[in-house]
């Protein structure tokens, strides 16, 4: 066990050590997760900030920052009903697709940035912008300004985090890559449980503006942690290219982008409007209404982990393919869905199943490089072409529901057939990537 020492020893050596006493028996058992402390607090950075689509990197990076991502459909409920009352859902909806749209898209500029060496200044920048632009969106009471505050200036923090939250587990993980990055990105799940929850119950007690600076208290606390222990393990790297042209000649790597993103344009829809259609379709009442989101994002963490831990045995493609067509085939079906039971079982389906999409995919484009050296440039590319889905995807949805209506038909077979398309050239991707390498296993 680990000595935790006196004197001049700070309060940040001795969470190490706390974290290290607690945690050595089983790094012990299992040396290629030697660097699991880190991988948890990697976790929690992903509640932190709010943004969409992937890795959200290590545990405490991604619980609070895909978390508030995750969790918008608590706020796009609250905007329709209460404070944006007289502005389109399909406007609101733009809120949270920019912010999932930067936190994905704004990784082409920070990965090299980490590549570089400037991890502590990418996290110090991303928790600023994250908390302020929590603590503006409690203020806010226009759409401009919660926008301006949730939308962009989150969205900006959040991607800032984003890409270190991933690119760092590679930096302490030799063997079971895919499994630990799995781990990492579950902390958005988590987030995504935690953030409406808090969000719902404080409501009616204090009201909106405190509901929300208190998720960004909490942020700030975590984030501070998160800065305080993340550390690279690889010095700064050269330069290199932020775009690669020839990426796209190779047919399963544009494929599979292609593919990504028509999944993206349908895949965030369920998160955004699936406590809409609980409160208006199945006039479900009470606390479980509210709730109904954190179920989903429960159902995310497993999603997150049993699929990338298969993935280390038959190959993240195998695994990707049927996860992203289980994914549309659910949103095709909820359409039928008009009971409590049913909705439920859909939560939990669709959460273990989108889940396992967005957390395959930074495992699946390793595999379709052919120079591990300019992985981060091949993965900023096709994340930053998926993330027009996330923009676009949304917004599109919203402005073919009819909340007051109750008419969500049209925006389901939307989003489903969109991601089931999508996983047709997934499995495109798969079969010439297959016969080039001449395996089952890829």
């Amino acid at each position: 066990m680990a000595r935790i020492t006196s004197g001049r020893e700070t309060y940040v050596d001795r969470f190490k050590a706390l974290v290290d006493s607690i945690t050595g028996s089983y790094r012990r058992r299992l040396p290629s997760l030697a660097a699991s402390p880190r991988v948890l607090l990697s976790v929690l950075l992903q509640l932190v900030s709010p943004s969409p689509p992937i890795v959200d990197a290590t545990v405490v990076d991604r619980a609070f920052q895909r978390g508030i991502v995750n969790a918008f459909g608590v706020y796009q409920t609250y905007y329709e009903t209460e404070l944006l009352s007289t502005t389109s859902s399909s406007d609101i909806s733009w809120i949270g697709s920019i912010q999932a749209f930067l936190l994905v898209f704004i990784g082409v500029v920070t990965g090299p940035i980490f590549d570089l060496g400037y991890l502590r200044y990418l996290l110090l920048t991303g928790g600023f912008m994250t908390v302020f632009g929590i603590m503006m969106t409690s203020i806010s009471t226009q759409y401009y300004q919660v926008l301006l505050a949730q939308g962009i200036c989150i969205g900006l923090g959040s991607g800032c985090l984003f890409i270190p939250s991933i690119a760092i587990v590679a930096t302490y993980f030799t063997e079971r890559r895919a499994l630990a990055t799995g781990i990492a990105v579950s902390g958005s799940s988590i987030g995504g449980i935690v953030y409406p929850m808090v969000f719902r119950r404080l409501l009616p007690l204090v009201g909106f503006g405190w509901a929300t600076r208190t998720l960004g208290f909490i942020s700030l606390l975590l984030l501070c942690v998160s800065v305080a222990v993340m550390k690279s393990r690889s010095g700064p790297k050269r330069p290199r290219s932020l775009w690669i042209p020839s990426a796209f000649r190779r047919m399963p790597y544009t494929l599979h982008t292609v593919g990504v993103l028509l999944a993206f344009i349908g895949l965030y829809f369920p998160l955004f409007y699936i406590q809409s259609y609980a409160l208006t379709v199945v006039s479900i009442r009470g606390n479980l209404a509210f709730d109904i989101l954190a179920i989903l994002n429960g159902a995310s963490v497993f999603g997150r982990i049993l699929p990338n831990f298969l993935a280390d045995k038959v190959g993240p493609m195998n695994m990707l393919v049927p996860c992203t067509l289980f994914s549309g085939i659910l949103c095709l079906c909820w359409i039928a869905i008009k009971d409590v039971s049913g909705i439920v079982v859909l939560c939990v389906l669709y959460g273990f199943f989108s889940g396992a999409f967005v957390s395959l995919i930074p495992a699946v484009v390793a595999k379709l490089t052919p120079d591990m050296a300019v992985v981060g440039t091949w993965m900023g590319m096709s994340l930053a072409i998926g993330a027009l889905g996330l923009l676009i995807g949304n917004p599109i949805g919203g402005a073919l529901v009819n909340v007051e209506q109750a008419v969500f038909y049209r925006a389901q077979a939307f989003c489903g057939a969109s991601i089931v398309l999508g996983s047709v050239l997934i499995f495109m991707a798969r079969m010439i990537r297959a016969r080039e390498q001449q395996s089952w296993r890829v």
